[in-house]
């Protein structure tokens, strides 16, 4: 059963950061791209950065280029969402998705 769990969403305030993770299991995790998504209030769901399987390549919203950071490891199954200079349009509900599965979210507030 392919399952994916993300974790790390909080409250936080304008300028700061947070790194969101996603474990998976079920499936070869190795072989897949993998990426991570989010839903703003009233909005729907869009694309924030995608890696390549290898860890090679990844692609990000112009909205967090220069801010957010997407990377891998294999060995732990798990892709990682590295967020600085976080700002109130960033919150959302963060999903990560993968082997066409998505996980549950969690949430990121950003509000001073």
């Amino acid at each position: 059963q392919v399952r994916l769990v993300e974790s790390g969403g909080g409250l936080v305030q304008p300028g700061e950061s947070l790194r969101l993770a996603c474990l998976a299991s079920g499936f070869t995790f190795g072989d897949n791209a993998m990426g991570w998504y989010r839903q703003r209030p009233g909005k729907e769901r869009a694309p924030v950065a995608v890696i390549g399987a290898a860890g090679v390549g990844t692609t990000y919203a112009d909205s967090v280029k220069g801010r957010f950071t997407i990377s891998r490891d294999n060995d732990k199954n798990t892709v990682y969402l590295q967020m600085t200079n976080l700002k109130p349009e960033d919150t959302a509900v963060y999903y990560c998705r993968g082997a066409d599965t998505w996980g549950q979210g969690t949430q990121v507030t950003v509000s001073s």
